[in-house]
């Protein structure tokens, strides 16, 4: 039976793979017929620099050839953004495959067993997960959503397996810790979950209630034009620690400029004379609210 939905999740990522090649297609295709608009305007504006005039033609002309160069942006736009969902359902196939792949004892290069994963191997693959992970981009006037950046689930969310979270759970010391854990499953009758620890050293399955489980970002918030959807300088979170998988109290020391840049974050750190740890880099995708919300 797994053996059966792994060869359909191949059959179905194949054509969205073909599907989102036709799309890229269209995309350059759509964007070669509009230059020669965009080069009318160019030439449009050239003309008037030189005559040095605004003449009623010309303003009629620009208001034309604006309105089709709108258009055209549009249309590549509606492209580009059906070619994102072909790519978010790819990645969700992939996951639901690595799942009924791990069920079904099948392992690959990419996602070996945990008893047999090295150190080195985790972290790059942690590295990958916050480098693809996918950039929010709305429409005109929509604001982003739950998960996006430092933007809460909502009271109601529900992880899904597969799903990655920062777990809350109990050191072999007796000390509480939050670790980077994968959701194995959701009690909805007890409103509790099972997550299994991220670090293949950890081999306990954790069995803990909504409040110790805090699900990390689905999207990257673009600080260009969702500014809001980022945690602020000085402001109290949590924060994957470098080259380990768990998360630790943090200021934020400087929130990402573009798209692509990590969080500066200070970790409380008691070996400092102030108390923080030099700023370290962080990516979005390990950077959560901090329930405690006061500062030691």
């Amino acid at each position: 039976m797994c053996t059966m939905a792994l060869v359909s999740a191949d059959t179905k990522i194949a054509e969205l793979l073909n599907e989102l090649h036709q799309l890229i297609k269209q995309t350059q295709e759509e964007r070669s017929r509009s230059e020669h608009n965009l080069l009318n305007i160019q030439k449009t504006h050239e003309r008037m620099q030189t005559e040095n005039k605004t003449s009623p033609y010309y303003r009629t002309k620009l208001r034309g050839l604006y309105t089709t160069a709108k258009a055209d942006a549009e249309a590549e736009c509606g492209i580009l953004r059906r070619a994102l969902d072909k790519i978010a359902e790819i990645k969700s196939l992939l996951e639901e495959r690595r799942i009924a792949a791990r069920m079904a004892g099948v392992y690959s290069d990419t996602d070996p067993p945990r008893k047999t994963m090295r150190r080195g191997v985790l972290m790059t693959l942690l590295q990958q997960s916050a480098m693809t992970l996918p950039l929010w981009i709305g429409k005109p006037g929509e604001s982003p959503p739950p998960l996006c950046g430092a933007i809460p689930a909502s009271s109601d969310y529900v992880a899904k397996q597969g799903d990655k979270v920062a777990a809350r759970v109990k050191a072999v010391d007796g000390d509480e810790q939050w670790i980077l854990a994968e959701v194995v499953s959701y009690n909805h009758s007890t409103n509790k979950y099972e997550v299994d620890d991220i670090d293949e050293e950890g081999k306990e399955r954790h069995t803990l209630s909504r409040r110790r489980i805090i699900p990390l970002p689905q999207w990257k918030a673009n600080p260009e034009t969702d500014p809001e959807a980022l945690f602020s300088k000085d402001q109290l979170v949590l924060a994957l620690y470098p080259q380990t998988t768990c998360f630790y109290r943090a200021l934020i020391h400087t929130p990402p400029h573009r798209p692509q840049d990590d969080y500066s974050v200070l970790f409380e750190d008691t070996s400092y004379a102030d108390g923080y740890s030099p700023p370290l880099n962080v990516a979005q995708r390990y950077v959560v609210a901090c329930k405690e919300n006061k500062k030691k």
